[in-house]
């Protein structure tokens, strides 16, 4: 079993459930490992993750698309759309694959639009800075624990910016210096759970106590409002 996964399911086993989110309802999309949709599940949301494989985590999954379930009522969508032909890390064969681009970014637009109260999108550096926004935060593992590099984009919709919980030492690139395996991909999408818990720890406070995000750093304030209340 992947260590973080071990840690994390050890950690959860000895944590209570906490009542802080009451029967709202977070949906976990394109997440298979489940680490981010137990993070909430701690803190009392009724938390599901949706993604074409099972779930590594026992716990509320549904496998299959994302769209067959996005207007279930949802309180809050936490998505992880593929990155595959997104990222700028493998800029070198974007000529290549245009139409999976576009297929790609269609995806991203129709989550970034969907009819749930807040949102957020959670990518690697890619083209969805240049072709659809900049995002509204990038964090680094390093800042909640973990002594890694792996910048992480935040797009984010009525939510507030994620405040660093434990900034360490240690810069490894670890997930960069991977060598190349048939799960080289699953152990670079999982969240580390660092950043699970400050998701679930801060967006469970601004969820109960009304607080919303700062307008999109590329959107005028007007705009940046209407956006914010599709």
């Amino acid at each position: 079993m992947n260590k973080q996964l071990e840690i994390f399911e050890t950690t959860q086993r000895l944590t209570p459930l906490s009542p802080d989110a009451g029967s709202l309802k977070v949906l976990i999309a394109c997440e298979f490992s489940g680490i981010v949709r137990e993070a909430f599940r701690a803190k009392g949301w009724n938390a599901w993750s949706c993604d074409l494989l099972d779930t590594e985590i026992p716990g509320q999954h549904y496998r299959g698309d994302v769209l067959d379930i996005i207007n279930d009522g949802w309180d809050l969508m936490i998505a992880h759309p593929p990155c595959t032909h997104l990222a700028v890390s493998g800029a070198r064969w974007f000529k290549s694959k245009l139409k999976e681009q576009a297929k790609a970014l269609e995806f991203v637009r129709f989550l970034m639009n969907a009819s749930i109260p807040r949102i957020a999108i959670e990518n690697p550096i890619s083209i969805i800075s240049t072709r659809i926004r900049k995002p509204d935060q990038i964090i680094q593992p390093w800042q909640f624990g973990h002594g890694e590099t792996k910048a992480t984009c935040l797009w984010l919709k009525n939510l507030p910016k994620l405040k660093p919980t434990n900034v360490v030492d240690g810069r490894e690139q670890r997930i960069h210096k991977m060598p190349p395996s048939g799960n080289r991909w699953k152990e670079r999408s999982r969240t580390y759970i660092g950043i699970a818990d400050a998701m679930a720890t801060q967006w469970t406070a601004a969820a109960n106590d009304g607080i919303s995000s700062d307008p999109p750093a590329d959107l005028p304030a007007t705009q940046a409002g209407r956006a914010g209340t599709r």
